[in-house]
């Protein structure tokens, strides 16, 4: 069968759809926008939308979707946020005029990377598109725009993990290249759920070229020429507002690997993927959105520059003694819109007049903020102060030219101030008085005619007339009127009069409403040349508010300001979770101490699940985030060294969608810490080696603590459930043993959550089994179990002629022992033997042995609690 003739309607949208097959296509057909094809089917799904057909009655009809122009906008941002693109195709002239087929273009390519609307609950929150350029030796060139704030910025990468890292920091939901990228890259990706889109390098033109300019790392420069060529293949329309270029390196700040950045809870809570119980949470009492931008950048960024720290803390300091100044300043912040969206608005062409009087009322908040920098020390804040610009100028502009009360659309009329524009006002006088007039008219009208139901109206296609009912036509002289039109129970009239004022009005309400568009235009032309100036202003004040809220948290959670030292020495005097503190309470949260020495690099902590190792550990990390921030910390005192990288291997999780156990996201994680780490680095181990047998994750776990000890020698918390790594301490001079401290009071364990000297007595899991609620049969049972394998312990050392003396032996001593004679081994003192289940003489008899075997070779990472204990039970039985 032939194949239907194409309707030429259909072959421009077919034109137009193959130029971006990537896209959903919302093609304008009068007040719709309309969907075909497959856009239609699965746009229906996604959108909810009625399927319908077209050319229904054809051998193939065309699916069909569609949804109303002025609520188009809803239904794009819906698949936008599922990770679709849509082209916004429009009619380009206007169909009365047209001859043939109507004009149509898409004037924009709306994605996830590059939209400009945000909802109130993300003005906080950045929207990152990132482009990436690869290096001849396997790097790549990163570089990464929010076209909403116009902010420009480019990094060299060296290895795949380093892009992950960086794009999960980003957040970013879009990423452009003009290459092919590696295939373990592009499956992170698209594991992440981030769309990849390709874009072309195109040749450097004046604006790229201005944009670039301080760009001098080619790869950079590619990143940047990519990531520019796509915006302005998209948008299709000035971008006047994106800033110039700026490189930066990653070695200049805390580097926090992904994993690290998670366990954290920096900025997303990991249980709820929400910002509530984080730490950018607890801090954020900034009163403006690009205040918020800033402050979540700064926890993303935490520094390394000494100078730079100790100025946000010399700030924070003086507003903490001036609260009059830092009340005045929270004051005025709270009327300041968001001056960088609103800049990006203005050169996007979509700022409103509304936008501007938001605009307006910003600016005219800066110069109570100059008075009340002005009354803080000079040697503190004079660099701020000195880079606000008061704006006085575009404030007069806007309070000039705009009405205080304009409507949503600029192309409706009432958006300009009256006395603005001597002619505008002119055009608005004869609408206003012939309006007047009409209503005068129909008065004099009813009057002399005596038909009380006379009335004079309006439409589109007769312009203004004069109505009467047919029956008072007999009332009216034939002569006075002219007929123009008869309906069923009227009949309409029109006089010379009335069509020369119709006339001098319509021409008044169209001119009227061109010159105000104009008029208007003119006044965001001008503001649009001053946007490198709003945005100055937007940083400053975000600077400042972010100051104000660190100033604002320090003082209402009693934080401190930290001592930063050039040795490796580490000292935090009653140190606190910040969040798990809001959260319980100052009262109820005990408060512990972390004391490193120069040459001391682990702190090995010991003690039962719940007894709150894993807070303490993450609670020292947050306090060296806050301090390289710039902000106070939760202690009463705090000396602290500038740390250049943090690791952490917290919690148990898997990477199904990679195929990693849990045990072996544990130890890529280890990996990477050792790969990675210097002595400058913080490393928080949190019991690895859970993940498999016994003694292999024994063996793990100390194999880990003797390299990073012997050759890491990182500041390294390392928390475990195997006591007997605590002997370590005598081998090792750097470790010192801690443990938080726990009591078995009348059966029932009482955590003190204090961190005491020492390794913990016991591990008492029992107990937390207890605490979680299983049955008191088991509970019981699991205690006969426990004490028969004590017992057997006992009696298994009793028989066994010779012991090691410690779980295995440190590193250096192996070491020494392949080019040495292997000495002899001395029995040790019973106070020093460690747990050995299976060290056992050749007397064992058989069966025994065959349980022992059976032990062996037993998994229990693959067990449950219950098959666990029910297998103990049948070895027990074996035995006796």
């Amino acid at each position: 069968m032939a194949k239907p003739k194409e309707t030429p309607m259909m072959k421009q949208y077919n034109e137009i759809k193959a130029q971006y097959p990537d896209a959903f296509l919302f093609y304008r057909l009068g007040d719709f926008y309309e969907l075909f094809n497959d856009d239609a089917v699965l746009g229906s799904q996604l959108l909810e939308l009625t399927l319908t057909q077209r050319n229904k009655n054809s051998a193939e009809p065309i699916p069909m979707a569609g949804v109303p122009h002025h609520a188009a906008q809803n239904y794009i941002d819906i698949l936008v946020d599922k990770g679709y693109k849509v082209a916004v195709v429009e009619q380009m002239e206007n169909p009365a005029e047209a001859e043939g087929m109507v004009k149509r273009e898409v004037v924009q390519l709306v994605t996830p990377g590059t939209r400009m609307r945000t909802s109130a609950d993300a003005a906080k929150e950045n929207n990152y598109l990132v482009s990436l350029s690869m290096t001849p030796a396997g790097g790549f060139g990163l570089a990464y725009t929010d076209l909403s704030t116009g902010e420009v910025k480019a990094t060299t990468v060296t290895a795949t993990g380093g892009v992950l890292n960086e794009i999960s920091r980003l957040e970013t939901k879009e990423i452009v290249t003009n290459a092919t990228l590696p295939d373990d890259l592009m499956a992170n990706l698209t594991s992440l759920g981030i769309l990849v889109s390709h874009q072309d390098e195109e040749a450097a033109n004046a604006e790229t070229s201005y944009l670039t300019q301080q760009l001098t790392v080619p790869e950079q420069k590619e990143a940047a020429d990519v990531l520019l060529a796509y915006l302005f293949a998209t948008q299709k329309r000035s971008l006047d507002h994106l800033q110039m270029a700026s490189s930066y390196e990653i070695a200049q700040y805390l580097k926090l690997d992904r994993n690290s950045r998670a366990n954290l809870e920096l900025t997303v809570n990991l249980r709820t993927q929400q910002r509530s119980g984080t730490l950018l949470w607890l801090l954020d009492n900034t009163k403006t959105a690009m205040g918020g931008r800033a402050l979540k950048q700064w926890l993303e960024q935490p520094l390394l520059d000494r100078e730079t720290i100790e100025q946000r803390y010399d700030k924070i300091g003086e507003l903490l003694k001036d609260f009059f100044s830092r009340a005045a300043l929270q004051e005025t912040l709270k009327s300041v819109y968001d001056l960088e969206r609103l800049a990006g608005r203005v050169a996007y062409g979509t700022a409103n007049g509304r936008d501007l009087l938001q605009l307006r009322n910003s600016l005219r908040q800066v110069p109570d903020i100059m008075v009340t920098l002005g009354d803080l020390d000079p040697a503190v804040f004079g660099d701020l102060l000195r880079r606000i610009d008061p704006f006085s100028d575009i404030e007069k502009l806007i309070s000039t030219a705009i009405a205080e009360e304009p409507p949503i659309s600029v192309t409706d009329g009432g958006v300009i101030r009256a006395g603005y524009n001597t002619r505008l006002d002119d055009y608005r006088s004869v609408m206003k008085n012939g309006k007047q007039w009409l209503a005068e008219l129909e008065a004099k009208e009813r009057s002399e005619t005596g038909i009380s139901s006379l009335k004079i109206g309006f439409n589109k296609v007769f312009g203004y007339y004069i109505e009467v009912t047919k029956a008072n036509i007999d009332k009216l002289d034939p002569d006075r009127y002219t007929r123009k039109q008869t309906l069923v129970n009227a009949e309409r009239f029109i006089t010379p009069e009335l069509k020369d004022r119709e006339q001098m009005i319509l021409e008044a309400e169209t001119k009227s409403s061109d010159l105000e568009y104009q008029l208007f235009t003119e006044v965001r032309e001008q503001i649009k040349n001053n946007i490198t100036r709003i945005q100055k202003l937007a940083a400053t004040l975000a600077e400042l508010d972010v100051l104000q809220s660190l100033a604002t948290v320090a003082e209402d959670y009693n934080f401190t300001r930290p001592e930063l030292t050039d040795k490796q020495r580490l000292v935090i005097k009653d140190g606190r979770h910040p969040v798990v503190e809001k959260v319980l309470g100052h009262q109820s949260y005990v408060a512990n101490d972390v004391f490193m020495d120069e040459d001391e690099t682990i702190m090995l902590i010991t003690g039962p699940n719940m007894s709150g190792k894993s807070t303490y550990m993450r609670q020292l990390a947050l306090t060296v985030v806050m301090a390289q921030t710039g902000s106070y910390v939760p202690a009463s005192e705090a000396e602290l060294p500038i740390f250049d990288q943090i690791f952490t291997r917290i919690g148990a999780a898997d990477d199904l969608i990679s195929g990693n156990s849990t045990f072996m996201v544990e130890m890529s994680e280890a990996n990477t810490a050792i790969q990675n780490a210097t002595k400058r680095s913080l490393i928080l181990f949190d019991e690895l080696g859970r993940g498999t047998a016994t003694y292999d994750g024994m063996a793990l776990a100390q194999a880990i603590i003797e390299h990073v000890h012997n050759n890491t020698k990182a500041k390294t918390l390392f928390s475990t459930h195997y006591h007997e790594l605590t002997a370590l301490s005598d081998e090792l001079p750097n470790l010192r043993n801690v443990h938080v401290g726990a009591t078995e009071e009348n059966g029932e364990l009482v955590f003190s959550h204090k961190v005491l000297t020492g390794p913990a007595d016991q591990s008492y899991g029992i107990n937390v089994a207890k605490l979680a609620g299983l049955p008191d049969s088991l509970i019981d049972r699991a205690a006969d179990i426990l004490a028969n394998l004590e017992a057997q312990d006992v009696s298994l050392e009793a028989t066994a002629p010779t012991r090691p003396a410690k779980l295995a032996e440190p590193v250096a001593t192996y070491q020494a022992s392949v080019a040495e004679p292997e000495p002899e081994v001395v029995a040790a003192e019973p106070a020093d033997t460690q747990l050995d289940l299976f060290a056992v003489g050749p007397e064992i008899d058989p069966a025994t042995q065959a349980v022992l075997d059976e032990i062996k070779a037993t998994n229990i990472a693959t067990m449950t609690p219950l098959d666990a204990m029910m297998k103990l039970n049948e070895w027990q039985k074996q035995m006796k």
